[in-house]
């Protein structure tokens, strides 16, 4: 008995390892326990912060993947990459879309999800101490695996008086000799800036100067938005970006888990080492139905933002009742305001307006030292709930 106690404390005095000390919980995980303590409560907490779309997927991608579960093969582990015939799902998907051309055996990877492939990216091409560029407002999850790899975020301002841009003038001030990647994400989130080919040279051509490999992580392109590029359109992107994509917000599958990474063979091949080292395939079933999905039309597009126009509208009226400015041509999933001058802190705001009104939305700080000013509306909730949020203010 001694002995076990002993080793025990052994155990307990070893502690966690280093890296926790270099991120915090991902703030939606911890804000989401008090919406949820809240509404266990009886208090009619209405959720506008998350961008987990509550519209269904595509039918014919349901019913692909329930007709897979008989399959003879749908049981078992499956090729760290990906079916060959969703790999040329995805490839047609691009080249109908984007009018990109993609070889289906050695420029695609299917991930679970774009969010591993930020970390699997990371890992394949980060050493300790080397620098990574990150948009400031930007994801979070760009700042948290860059230190979790033991490499050092840099970040550069993203800023409203620039559209959201980046600085070109100020990125090339910086130091710039130990970056070695650069996070992109246009449409850009959490702002809605769309972007453009334009931009895209000009980061391509950046990125080849300094040697720098560019991500472009792209989920959010055919969310209300009539222009969906692709890094690759420009000339010579391959030879040093990859582009992250996803049918979470597309198609509605979030919780399905399924993306993908593109780019040159050289940096799919690396970025496959890490991943098959992580995990044994993605299940079959979830496969097959994404590939139906790949196969959907302009109607499908067109019927999305037929009903996301109409909760933008709404978020518009919800936005002007608490005196916010925002811009009425951004796109993607999300509406970005600026609160009005005499609001000092985001968070204090969105913490107070939670409290008195039982309505959650996220703050802007939580995407970097340039969200602060700023909060950001989700359209993953249904006409009524806007509704219902816009009469509390009445």
């Amino acid at each position: 008995m001694i002995e076990e106690i002993l080793t025990l404390e052994k155990v307990e005095n070893k502690g966690f390892a280093n890296r926790l000390t270099t991120v915090e919980e991902y703030y939606f995980s911890t804000k989401l326990r008090q919406v949820r303590q809240m509404i266990s409560e009886g208090k009619p907490v209405l959720n506008m912060g998350i961008g987990s779309p509550d519209l269904a997927p595509p039918k014919r991608a349901i019913e692909a993947m329930v007709q897979a579960l008989g399959d003879e093969k749908a049981h078992e582990y499956q090729s760290y990459q990906g079916l060959p015939e969703l790999r040329k799902g995805i490839a047609d998907f691009y080249k109908s879309q984007f009018d990109v051309a993609l070889d289906i055996n050695s420029e695609i990877l299917p991930l679970m999800g774009s969010k591993e492939g930020i970390m699997h990216i990371s890992l394949a091409f980060l050493n300790e101490g080397d620098e990574v560029l990150i948009p400031d407002p930007g994801y979070p999850t760009y700042v948290s695996v860059t230190n979790l790899v033991g490499a050092q975020p840099v970040f550069y301002n993203l800023k409203e008086k620039n559209e959201w841009m980046p600085d070109f003038e100020a990125l090339e001030k910086k130091d710039l000799s130990k970056v070695k990647l650069m996070w992109i994400n246009y449409p850009h989130m959490p702002t809605g800036t769309n972007g453009n080919l334009e931009l895209f040279e000009r980061l391509v051509a950046f990125a080849k100067r300094h040697q720098i490999i560019l991500v472009n992580d792209n989920p959010y392109s055919f969310v209300l938005n009539d222009n969906p590029i692709s890094i690759f359109q420009i000339e010579g992107a391959k030879e040093i970006a990859l582009e992250l994509n996803s049918l979470s917000k597309t198609f509605n599958m979030s919780g399905w888990r399924i993306g993908m990474v593109s780019g040159k063979q050289e940096f799919i091949e690396a970025i496959l080492k890490i991943k098959s080292n992580m995990d044994s395939g993605m299940f079959y079933g979830i496969q097959k139905g994404a590939i139906e999905a790949l196969q959907m039309g302009q109607e499908w597009f067109d019927s999305q933002n037929k009903i996301y126009k109409r909760r933008r509208e709404l978020i518009f009226q919800l936005a002007e009742k608490l005196n916010c400015t925002f811009n009425k041509d951004a796109v993607g999933m999300f509406v970005w305001a600026k609160l009005p001058f005499e609001i000092v802190s985001s968070e204090e705001f969105i913490d107070a307006f939670l409290i008195e009104k039982n309505i959650f939305l996220t703050p802007g700080t939580i995407f970097g030292r340039n969200g602060e000013g700023y909060i950001r509306f989700s359209l993953c909730i249904k006409e009524e709930k806007i509704q219902e949020a816009i009469d509390r203010l009445d």
